[in-house]
């Protein structure tokens, strides 16, 4: 029995010894990484807003906090073409080192834009189901 206590004791000393370590090697060490985002909808649009606080609230359980340790930078292309094809060069020009395209119409213009940086594309048919995905328990 005191063998048992032993061994547990050891092990609880060794995880918490070890947490910061995991905990520091989760964070980018040196610049601030950066993410651009190229929106299809207008900044104020309510299915828009609901995607974006569940997109953050992603990067957040993942321990990326806007303008902690990650810059993020939206472009909203209100269903506009040309104006996507304006945004995608920005974000371009801004170096980030990914850009999320969330739909085939800002795919092209990012496509178009650039070669060098990766583009993540998703394909989300309704915000409030990618809400419900970020909140949901993640498990095996």
């Amino acid at each position: 029995m005191r063998d048992l206590k032993r061994r547990s004791f050891i092990t609880l000393l060794g995880g918490a010894a070890a947490w910061p370590l995991a905990a520091r090697a989760q964070q980018p060490v040196g610049r601030m990484r950066r993410i651009g985002v190229m929106m299809l909808l207008a900044e104020d649009d309510p299915q828009q807003k609901t995607w974006t606080e569940a997109f953050l609230q992603g990067l957040q359980h993942s321990g990326w906090i806007d303008r902690g340790n990650v810059q993020i930078d939206y472009r909203w292309g209100a269903g506009d073409s040309a104006r996507a094809r304006r945004y995608a060069a920005e974000l371009v020009a801004l170096a980030p080192d990914v850009i999320l395209a969330p739909g085939r119409v800002a795919l092209g213009p990012m496509l178009q834009a650039t070669r060098d940086i990766p583009i993540v594309f998703v394909h989300v048919p309704e915000a409030k189901a990618v809400k419900a995905a970020a909140e949901a328990p993640v498990g095996s």
